[in-house]
């Protein structure tokens, strides 16, 4: 048996435990797209999961094939790796670490995926991917992290201390630590989300009164599913970072478990204080923040600091979010506060609390501050600036964002033409919607979320079919019964032949049935006339007009006052009547020999004489409406005497007032008299015609608000 040496146990216990948490890191990207899916909109989820999964592909064959050698390759001036592509080896540990790299640079630019959901075409996200993880990342990471690919060749110390003197990139030969990523990683994912979102700007509406800045995802469960994933991934994201396993990973592990606890109750706590209470967005931004934060230092600092930089990541993307809403910058998912924000802080804590012997640059405190402050900002700047102008240039060749009417139909129709049981539930509710077909039926799929909902949907409309059919029954027997009520209320205006008497009398009803009535009573040589106005319309107005109008016939006939035939007809009505009912009313006498009018007014618009040139004369009420108070002995309606003289006298109810002008004003009395004058003709008949009409042009509609009548008499 072939001997086994501790040397090779560790090696191969090494490899196994970096191949674990590559797998690790390769889970976190169904993480990545469960949080993302659940963030966005139904219409865009399949986008966005096709997305999560393209840009995996496309991210692990541009770093095999140049990105690679571009981040680990032998160093230029310590800028740029000049070897190393499309790369290949037979060493073990040298395909580990590659593998491990590949899902760290798949993160990276997934992290653009979640802010750009829901507006950015397919093909132009892929652009970005191929431009993160074949350029900007492999050039950032070989300043910090060139190096470290030799530490797995099987060579001599001297030989490999050699090589790493060699093949260190600037800021490493600085003294700069960025222990798993939280800029080499997160940071340029953020600096790169925020250049893109920037120029391709908000989702339609986002920021409009109604939405506040808020829009609802399709599935916050998912969401949080998401977040759990990523949670349980970062084990292996901050863990193989290590590259070995020693005594340094379980300080790894529960720092990593720590800051992400704390940066959950950080996010909870204040969505409590803002919100008033426990906010899911907050929730799943808080443990993921301080995740990014403690990336950067999770091997060289206390379990107290690990918190505390956790608590301090959360609230600084928890603040970085609440900046973007303010000024409208539109990041579905919250990776700029997230990766970017926490991202720096994390990087620049490492500076602050990490242990300087463990990180072992041979710096002071001061010294590492000022690296790690040097390091956050020459990474922003070139990711930042690099990607803006390549984005802008392609931008302008190629428009990024998808057009308006495919952002409103939804990405998953847009961009793959992929429907689904909810959108088709969607489009027949549309479609029932403008047409008003209760036959229509949605799609049924016990199966599927939609499909239930769909099953349900069509119980009800079978329900509501057979209630509105029964409701036509009724809607058609009312109907009739009211057109009854109309033929009824026609037979109540005057009938007479009035040929040749000088009254005149028009009534235009603003529903079927009428609440103003007019009626004139010849006798011998006199002519008794009545104008009123019940309280209300449709059939109750018309059914107490209907009692009014048969009161004025009879009493007429016996020839009684005007002011004895209101009181009779005030206290028959008071005691009839519905509560809160009443009417309006001008009733009086014309002697035709005489040539004199008499009247009372109960309550209702003033009277109105015009003379020969035009000239008006209002005579207003003095008295309470009938039905309103019972009268004992003597009647409280005033009789008013004028000779016409050849003069217009006319009454009207408050159709005409209250009738609108072009401002959408009520033309009141002056208004009313106004319209008189303007269509004043010596012929009444079509004197009385042209200021109905007037009155409807005026309003600017062919309805009515209220019912119009108008009479005129001499």
């Amino acid at each position: 048996m072939e001997n086994i040496s501790l040397d090779s146990v560790k090696s191969f216990v090494d490899t196994l435990w970096v191949i674990n948490c590559a797998i690790l890191v390769f889970i976190m990207q169904a993480g990545f797209m469960c949080m993302e899916t659940g963030l966005s909109r139904h219409k865009n989820s399949i986008n966005v999961a096709l997305k999560n999964a393209a840009d995996f592909g496309v991210a692990v064959v541009v770093f095999w094939t140049f990105g690679f050698g571009l981040m680990f390759g032998k160093s230029f001036n310590g800028l740029f790796g000049t070897d190393l592509f499309f790369f290949k080896t037979e060493k073990a540990q040298l395909m580990t670490y590659f593998v491990f790299q590949a899902m760290f640079v798949a993160t990276a630019a997934t992290i653009i995926s979640g802010a750009v959901a829901e507006k950015m075409k397919f093909v132009g996200y892929l652009m970005i991917t191929i431009l993160a993880t074949g350029v900007i990342y492999p050039l950032v990471g070989h300043w910090a992290w060139s190096s470290s690919y030799l530490a797995n060749m099987e060579i001599t110390s001297a030989a490999k201390e050699l090589l790493d003197v060699n093949n260190k990139g600037w800021l490493s030969e600085l003294g700069f630590i960025d222990f798993a990523g939280s800029t080499i990683v997160h940071s340029v994912g953020g600096w790169m989300a925020l250049a893109a979102i920037l120029i391709i700007g908000p989702r339609i509406g986002k920021y409009s009164e109604s939405n506040k800045g808020k829009f609802t995802g399709s599935s916050f469960p998912l969401a949080v599913l998401g977040t759990l994933i990523l949670w349980f991934g970062w084990f292996g994201f901050n863990g193989g970072s290590n590259g070995a396993m020693d005594d340094s990973v379980p300080l790894i592990l529960i720092n990593t478990f720590l800051a992400g606890a704390f940066g959950l109750l950080t996010g909870l706590a204040a969505s409590f204080l803002l919100f008033k209470k426990p906010d899911p967005y907050y929730i799943i931004l808080g443990p993921l923040a301080g995740l990014v934060a403690i990336t950067a230092g999770c091997n060289s600092m206390t379990t107290l600091v690990s918190i505390l930089v956790g608590m301090i990541g959360s609230l600084v993307a928890i603040t970085i979010n609440e900046l973007l809403n303010k000024y409208e910058i539109d990041d579905v998912v919250g990776a700029v506060p997230v990766h970017l924000g926490a991202g720096v802080w994390g990087t620049l804590a490492v500076g602050f609390f990490s242990d300087l012997e463990i990180l072992g640059t041979d710096l002071t405190r001061v010294e590492q501050i000022k690296t790690q402050f040097i390091g956050v900002i020459a990474v922003g700047i070139f990711t930042f600036f690099s990607s803006y102008i390549l984005l802008r240039v392609i931008n302008y060749f190629y428009p990024l964002r998808v057009s308006p009417l495919q952002e409103e139909l939804g990405l998953n129709i847009a961009e793959h033409n992929a429907v689904s049981v909810e959108h088709d539930l969607i489009s027949i509710l549309e479609k029932q919607s403008q047409s008003g077909d209760l036959a229509i039926r949605g799609p049924q799929d016990p199966f599927t979320a939609g499909g239930v909902i769909g099953l349900y949907y069509n119980k009800l409309m079978n329900k509501l079919e057979i209630s509105e059919i029964e409701k036509e029954k009724w809607r058609s027997r009312i109907n009739n019964e009211v057109q009854l009520a109309v033929k009824v209320q026609e037979n109540f205006l005057p009938k007479r032949n009035l040929e040749n008497y000088p009254v005149y009398g028009i009534n235009i009803a603003a529903r079927e049935v009428s609440g103003d009535f007019f009626s004139f009573y010849p006798h011998n040589d006199s002519i008794y006339f009545i104008i009123a106005d019940v309280a209300g319309k449709g059939i109750h107005a018309g059914m107490v007009m209907a009692k009014a109008s048969t009161l004025f016939e009879v009493m007429s006939k016996d020839q009684v006052d005007p002011d004895e035939m209101m009181f009779h007809m005030n206290n028959d009505l008071f005691i009839t009547k519905t509560s809160g009912m009443f009417v309006t009313c001008i009733l009086g006498k014309y002697d035709l020999i005489s040539d004199e009018i008499s009247w009372v007014n109960g309550g209702h618009q003033p009277a109105i004489i015009r003379d020969n040139k035009g000239q008006y004369q209002k005579f207003e009420s003095e008295a309470p409406p009938m039905g309103v108070i019972t009268q004992k002995e003597k009647s409280v309606y005033k009789i008013n005497k004028q000779k016409l003289n050849g003069n217009k006298f006319y009454v009207f109810t408050d159709g005409l007032s209250e009738s609108l002008d072009e401002k959408g004003e009520e033309i009141g009395i002056e208004g009313s008299i106004k319209i008189i004058e303007e269509n004043y003709v010596k012929d009444s008949n079509k004197h009385l015609s042209d200021i109905t009409k007037e009155v409807i042009k005026v309003s600017g509609s062919d309805k009515l608000s209220d019912d119009l009548t108008v009479i005129s008499i001499g």
